[in-house]
């Protein structure tokens, strides 16, 4: 018997088998589909998808054989792989000097007829063989090894497909780890930040109400710049805070609730003196969805309506509709307007399109990108539509179904 030969590049294609870790998995049942169709088309008794590694043939899948593996000294796939780009035919083990006293020959299951088709990755390299086999001297017509050769391409699709799967997977069990890991930064970070800055800010104030009288022009003009500065940098912690939770708002489970009472309660958040108008276009209603995650996308919205508003008597527009799949929202108002070619940038974090808005504190760019970050989340879409002078409408929409 002949020992089969070592590829010369065997370390490679040893890694590359390896890298799809598809070596001792379950049975599959995509597989075993090949396996049987390939066997009822060659008309075998036996067929299978057979894997070479260091020192066995290991069978990913298999028709009419018992066991699950062989030596892979013993094995005819092993010397099929030599030839990577061609069909291995042995059409009567008897007669071949190479196989003629092989223990697979001689004994159970008495391979006499063999034929492997290579599996071949992208790379060149071969993994194993789609192989049909016989107890009788057997030869495959053109039709039947040009469909035993397809056959084999859709078991390499098969590991490919399992390989990108585990890639994906990889990549988002990192994404999320690396997405906890920023999250917990965030907050450390904005908390050793914040805690220093609300010191500074107190102090200040303590010094301009208590001390004024001792300080000269120059200096309260000094120590009201650090005052708002402070408070804007604060602002912009809450800023960075908020959004590194978005994704923990998304977490919460669906409720349902009376969607005009929230709104209600969050305009109430916001507008405590009743200084604004406020137009409600829709009855009471119940919604099934993420209550908290809801109540923050309008409190940005609302908030920014009020905050970007140059007009005497400012008035906010609610609407809420729903549609077979989708619960839709707009918020509009009588503000100062965007003009068209900032549209898109004011969902990016950190644009600041404004010096200052309307109480003379000037915005960190957040708000509204978490705000597409919750929309985007909970399966919906945000618009933004815009007059410079005549004010803004927001719509978006949030999905019925699960969103996480």
């Amino acid at each position: 018997m002949q020992f089969p030969p070592i590829p010369e590049n065997e370390s490679r294609r040893l890694k590359a088998l390896k890298e799809y870790s598809i070596l001792d998995t379950l049975p599959e049942e995509e597989y075993d589909d090949i396996t049987k169709l390939a066997s009822k088309i060659c008309e075998t008794s036996i067929s299978t998808i057979s894997l070479i590694d260091e020192k066995r043939q290991w069978f990913k899948s298999k028709v009419g054989l018992n066991v699950g593996q062989t030596s892979r000294n013993d094995s005819f796939c092993a010397h099929a792989i030599i030839e990577p780009n061609e069909i291995f035919t042995v059409k009567d083990s008897r007669l071949d000097s190479r196989f003629s006293d092989n223990p697979l020959v001689v004994g159970e299951p008495h391979v006499i007829f063999y034929t492997g088709v290579p599996l071949v990755s992208p790379e060149g390299l071969p993994l194993g063989t789609l192989c049909v086999i016989d107890d009788k001297p057997k030869e495959l017509n053109d039709e039947q090894l040009i469909a035993l050769k397809a056959l084999s391409n859709q078991v390499v699709s098969l590991f490919e497909l399992r390989k990108s799967k585990m890639l994906l997977e990889k990549f988002s069990k990192d994404l999320e780890t690396r997405n906890v890991e920023l999250e917990k930064f965030a907050h450390v970070a904005a908390h050793d930040i914040k805690s220093p800055l609300n010191n500074i800010s107190s102090l200040t104030e303590i010094l301009i109400s208590q001390y004024a009288d001792n300080l000269d022009d120059e200096a309260k003009m000094l120590m009201e710049m650090l005052d708002t500065s402070s408070k804007s940098l604060r602002n912009l912690v809450d800023g960075i805070l908020e959004h590194s939770k978005s994704d923990a708002v998304l977490v919460e489970a669906r409720s349902v609730f009376d969607v005009k009472k929230l709104v209600q309660e969050t305009i109430q958040m916001l507008d405590n003196k009743n200084e604004y108008e406020f137009v409600l276009v829709f009855e009471s209603q119940t919604v099934f969805t993420n209550r908290v995650a809801l109540q923050q996308v309008l409190i940005n919205l609302i908030a920014n309506s009020i905050k970007y508003n140059d007009k005497p008597k400012i008035s906010i527009e609610i609407v809420f509709s729903e549609t077979e799949n989708f619960y839709e929202f707009s918020v509009i108002d009588n503000g100062s307007g965007i003009k068209q070619e900032n549209l898109e940038k004011i969902f990016i974090i950190f644009e600041v399109l404004t010096s200052e808005d309307r109480f003379g504190n000037k915005g960190n760019g957040i708000g509204l990108s978490t705000v597409k970050k919750i929309v985007d989340g909970l399966g919906g879409k945000i618009r933004v539509t815009s007059e410079v002078g005549r004010g803004t409408k927001f719509d978006f929409t949030i999905s019925k179904f699960d969103f996480i």
